[in-house]
């Protein structure tokens, strides 16, 4: 059903189906998470410096709350805007078939 399904909506067929590229492809988006990962640690520890320079040593809730926050808010926009990259730069975006894209008229 999943098969006959893809290929239903693929008009041609994805960079994303050989195993080769998507091995490179797959790797480019680990390496991002992982610079990214990095990145989002530097935040956290200049995020709580800051914090703890403004008011002191306030409550571990409250640094627990901000790591969390900053951890989460930028690793989630890395890994969704990660797999954006992903399928737009190996070309599976343009192997979908949007069969609405022919029912629509600029015009009207």
């Amino acid at each position: 059903m999943h098969r006959k399904l893809t290929e239903c909506l693929l008009s041609q067929p994805s960079n994303l189906d050989d195993p080769l590229y998507a091995s490179v492809a797959w790797s480019r988006y680990w390496r991002l998470i992982r610079s990214m990962a990095v990145f989002t640690l530097v935040c956290i520890t200049v995020t709580l410096s800051i914090l703890y320079y403004l008011h002191g040593w306030v409550s571990i809730h409250m640094y627990i709350a901000t790591a969390g926050g900053v951890a989460f808010a930028l690793m989630l926009t890395a890994a969704l805007m990660g797999l954006v990259f992903l399928s737009s730069g190996s070309g599976h975006d343009e192997s979908i078939d949007d069969a609405t894209s022919r029912e629509v008229h600029p015009d009207e």
